[in-house]
């Protein structure tokens, strides 16, 4: 969640609710172009529990759409890493084709007095799973984070170009249709005035 409000809006609140399954649209620069995408902040976290089968059918609901994902935990969060594993499996039933690109984030980069997983296990994992491995900080580095989205862009822009034959999944599946800008400029109007109290 902090990503993307660092990513729209190039500033870094602290305090947000995380995880809303809130729809996001935005026009990208892209090579020259402008690009429409649409952001989906995935409802709830993956836990490696038996409880996760609701979590996982919401999270198939978003995943049908998407054309491309980033797969992110924190380096302090031990267990958010874990998720990413089963988190992978689930999107690659849903999307079976390799070329789906999935990124692989280790966030909050800057906490490394409290970092509980190393650079070198997201790399390997990442190494595991086929995916590009980035470890940035969405407080300290705004450029990180728009380099992880463009990339991201970039790749999914790049399959839609090669002619695939896939383009028959986004005319059967429809898109989400409600963009939530209104709800993020308000989240950040009240993120701001409670630092201001």
């Amino acid at each position: 969640s902090a990503m993307i409000v660092r990513f729209l809006t190039k500033r870094f609140i602290g305090d947000y609710e995380p995880n809303t399954g809130n729809l996001y649209s935005r026009l990208v620069h892209l090579e020259g172009d402008h690009v429409a995408v649409q952001i989906q902040d995935t409802p709830g976290c993956i836990q490696v529990q038996e409880d996760c089968v609701q979590v996982l059918d919401s999270l198939s609901r978003c995943v049908k759409w998407a054309e491309g994902f980033l797969l992110v935990y924190s380096i302090t969060d031990y267990s958010s890493y874990q998720s990413v594993q089963p988190l992978y499996q689930h999107i690659r039933k849903v999307h079976p084709d390799a070329r789906t690109p999935i990124i692989i984030v280790g966030n909050k980069a800057d906490l490394l007095h409290a970092r509980q997983v190393q650079a070198k296990e997201g790399l390997q994992l990442a190494n595991e799973l086929g995916s590009l491995f980035l470890e940035i900080s969405t407080s300290d580095d705004s450029q990180g984070v728009c380099d992880v989205f463009q990339y991201l862009c970039k790749e999914v822009s790049k399959l839609q170009h090669a002619g695939s034959t896939d383009r028959r999944r986004s005319s059967i599946i429809p898109r989400p249709k409600s963009p939530n800008m209104q709800d993020l400029k308000r989240r950040f109007k009240q993120a701001l005035s409670s630092k201001v109290k």
